[in-house]
């Protein structure tokens, strides 16, 4: 009896303590961030390494006063909706979606927990901000736009005699979608021709890339989350059939790409970071204008030109911020 008489008055005064508005008001300076990212692969996991080494740096200290709850849909678009529900649901002070797939739901799930997005091409085409320049009430956020036109004429400096331009995307991912629409007036002023090989899962990557074949001069893959996540099955088809490679993302140049004018996806997480800070010291996500990067990197990989049979010119060589030799 004394033993339980003992238990309860602990009991007791731990609920006190618990209750006191000291104890209410260190709980309450704990940041809740949630994260929903569609899928993982080297770009996207280093533009969310970013954000949060980013906040880490500047005081909001993971497991101190920051917890971060984050989400891979791995590719499923019905398990992101899910997820943007989850998150809407826990009232967080700030949301980062990474890629359109994981923004989109995200937005249709509520219009005041303060949204930030990265890696979205088009975001007023996506439907997540009205205006560039701000007006997304809730929502706001860093673009991976990359200069498409730079893109196609690289491809002209490097394989000058290219005339059909393979390029694989995802036709249910909006930015892809955009891409693609930029990527064919590009090839009209180059008088080159596009031609596409749809996809719907990673699993199809390596039948569309084997559906090229013979059929292009060049591959040039967008920032596109699923063929990105299966690359390897690209570069594979085209190291067997000597099909040079170009891409929009620098990693995708590490992992095989013969070259690409791309952003790097940790500088982008960074400047994400920047503007959630900006946001949790209550700034309105709405009055502020979509980001981009202002600096391209143009990597090159000689050992990728060695195995496509290309030669990269001296002048892009030299230019290049790296060279993979």
């Amino acid at each position: 009896m004394k033993r339980i008489a003992l238990l309860a008055a602990a009991l007791m005064f731990v609920s006190c303590i618990s209750a006191l508005p000291g104890a209410e008001a260190k709980e309450k300076t704990k940041i809740l961030i949630g994260i929903t990212q569609i899928v993982e692969h080297p770009s996207l996991d280093d533009i969310r390494k970013g954000f949060i080494d980013y906040l880490s740096e500047n005081g909001y200290k993971e497991g101190v006063n920051v917890t971060y709850d984050i989400n891979i849909a791995q590719g499923d678009m019905a398990a992101a909706a899910l997820i943007a529900d989850k998150l809407v649901g826990m009232n967080p002070d700030l949301i980062l979606s990474i890629t359109t797939p994981s923004s989109q739901p995200l937005v249709n799930a509520t219009d005041t927990v303060p949204i930030l997005f990265a890696a979205v091409t088009d975001p007023v085409g996506a439907g997540l901000v009205s205006s560039l320049e701000g007006g997304g009430k809730n929502v706001t956020g860093t673009s991976d736009l990359t200069p498409v036109g730079r893109h196609f004429d690289l491809i002209r400096e490097i394989a000058p005699g290219a005339k059909k331009i393979g390029i694989i995307y995802n036709a249910g991912e909006a930015n892809s979608v955009s891409y693609i629409n930029w990527a064919k007036k590009e090839a009209d002023r180059l008088g080159m021709e596009l031609i596409e090989a749809t996809v719907t899962s990673s699993g199809d990557v390596l039948g569309a890339a084997e559906s090229l074949v013979g059929k292009v001069d060049v591959i040039h893959i967008p920032t596109d989350n699923t063929v990105t996540s299966a690359f390897e099955s690209v570069t594979k088809v085209c190291e067997d059939n000597r099909i040079p490679l170009f891409a929009s993302s620098v990693l995708s140049v590490q992992r095989g790409a013969l070259a690409a004018v791309a952003i790097d996806p940790y500088r982008l997480g960074r400047q994400t970071g920047e503007m959630a800070i900006e946001i949790l010291k209550g700034k309105n996500p709405g009055d502020m204008p979509v980001e981009y990067l202002k600096k391209f990197l143009l990597y090159v990989s000689l050992p990728a030109a060695k195995k496509y049979g290309v030669t990269i010119p001296e002048e892009v060589i030299k230019r290049a911020d790296v060279v993979i030799k």
